[in-house]
């Protein structure tokens, strides 16, 4: 009994599924601001707010996996692409697989090539309010200032990372699990924590 359930659910996941993804495509490609040069590969989903003067470049065999249903660990939430700044530039290179992660760029945020980003890990490249201790009651009302991201080539993120404004990650390296970046990453090396320090060195 639960055998036929299951696989009565997962047909009509598949319909409502096809249905979504014929819309996503037509959203998407009615957008001059999103280029892609083929294919890329959604499981789910994804939530892609790329408003006008903002951009998005996705390179060849992208994954952008929003599917809980077959991922390793428990996903939260769909993968989420979001530029809302005049100007605002999200580009991810070729190979690059996404699952679940939140990149939301008032500046300019760049994913190198072949690289793993594993659930829950958000990429925001603003803090989203000034500082404004000497007019706290003030802070509010401030939207902050931004600092480029750059991730480069083959690089591994872990699951439920924080990488935070004005953040480069070397070629290479591996941010694990949990970990909160807030300072410059060099190559080849594994580092964690919060905030996130070198933890190997290769």
């Amino acid at each position: 009994m639960f055998s036929i359930v299951n696989s009565v659910v997962k047909k009509i996941r598949s319909i409502v599924y096809r249905i979504e993804f014929k819309q996503f495509l037509i959203d998407v490609r009615s957008k001059k601001n999103i280029t892609y040069p083929g294919s890329v590969i959604t499981k789910g989903i994804p939530l892609v707010d790329i408003r006008e003067g903002s951009s998005l470049e996705i390179g060849e065999n992208v994954t952008l996996n929003s599917n809980n249903f077959d991922y390793h660990i428990n996903m939260h939430s769909p993968v989420k692409l979001f530029a809302d700044r005049e100007g605002a530039k999200i580009k991810i290179g070729d190979n690059t697989r996404i699952h679940g992660t939140c990149i939301h760029a008032f500046g300019s945020i760049t994913i190198g090539k072949n690289c793993l980003i594993a659930a829950n890990t958000n990429i925001i490249d603003c803090n989203g309010h000034d500082l404004s201790f000497d007019d706290p009651s003030n802070r509010i009302h401030t939207q902050g200032t931004t600092k480029p991201i750059k991730i480069g080539d083959n690089v591994w993120i872990g699951a439920n990372c924080m990488i935070l404004a004005g953040v480069t990650i070397g070629v290479g390296s591996i941010i694990s699990a949990n970990s909160v970046v807030v300072k410059d990453i060099p190559s080849m090396v594994i580092a964690g924590g919060n905030p996130a320090k070198i933890i190997k060195q290769f």
